[in-house]
């Protein structure tokens, strides 16, 4: 089960402890946002009917991308409009049965096989409203932006700005209470993504997983992505081998080498 917080007027977080992720929620004067929808069809529902107890407003739902905790739960909303940039519809078309079969497994192969069931049970949903470098949308006397800052987390990500409220959703761009992931990651243009979310100045900046957090948190992890960015290039020039940027990267060895090996 998750848990609403509400980061200013009108713009929710809902957490849960599975994989400490964060989702979120956007109410306009006609119409509300659902910023991600979960990792399989039972998260979906319980966000679904959290929302509804949020607001009857009719919904729409943005992808900040493709991985699975973040767009497998999106059934649950259908028939609606699906916004996710365009590299997110083919990445779901390209690895969405590999995720699904991935994560059933890793699932069961933890004794979790109830979530594992779920995950295996999942119905795709692809996006249908892409984005390439971003969209207004406009939910009844609020507008939210959606902007990619380029390759980052992934190739594809997106962030949702709600102007008025000062926040913005940042998906895996930001990660709070954990390093961030690299596994298909672009961490030499990592920082650059970062400074477009910095740009936006809003004070409320919401991370894909943990609690709502500031722009000085933003700033601190970008000066850690800089230096893991700066031994990714050192070891792809040959300067610097992986056991000697290990030790010199600001986060731990299994993230350190997944971040090298992109």
């Amino acid at each position: 089960m998750g848990r609403w917080i509400e980061a200013a007027d009108g713009v929710l977080v809902r957490r849960y402890q599975e994989l400490d992720l964060s989702v979120g929620l956007v109410v306009g004067g006609e119409s509300c946002l659902v910023v991600d929808t979960g990792g399989d069809a039972g998260q979906g529902a319980e966000l679904a009917a959290a929302v509804r107890e949020v607001t009857p407003l009719p919904w729409q739902v943005v992808l900040t991308h493709s991985h699975f905790d973040h767009s497998f739960g999106t059934e649950a909303f259908a028939p609606c409009a699906v916004w996710a940039h365009r590299r997110c519809h083919a990445d779901l078309v390209a690895t969405g049965e590999q995720q699904r079969e991935k994560w059933a497994r890793s699932y069961r192969e933890r004794g979790e096989g109830e979530v594992g069931d779920r995950v295996a049970a999942v119905r795709l949903v692809l996006p249908d409203h892409l984005v390439d470098d971003g969209a207004e949308l406009d939910l009844g006397g609020r507008r939210v932006h959606l902007r990619h800052f380029g390759p980052a987390h992934s190739d594809h990500d997106l962030v949702v700005h709600v102007p008025d409220a000062g926040a913005v959703f940042a998906g895996d761009l930001v990660e709070h209470g954990a390093p961030p992931q690299f596994g298909d990651a672009f961490p030499q243009s990592w920082p650059a993504a970062l400074d477009g979310i910095l740009a936006l100045d809003a004070p409320i900046v919401l991370p894909g997983h943990g609690d709502p957090v500031g722009r000085d948190f933003v700033r601190d992890q970008r000066a850690e992505l800089v230096l893991v960015a700066e031994l990714c290039r050192e070891v792809a020039a040959g300067s610097l081998s992986v056991e000697q940027a290990v030790p010199r990267s600001p986060y731990p060895e299994e993230f350190t080498v997944a971040a090298l090996a992109r």
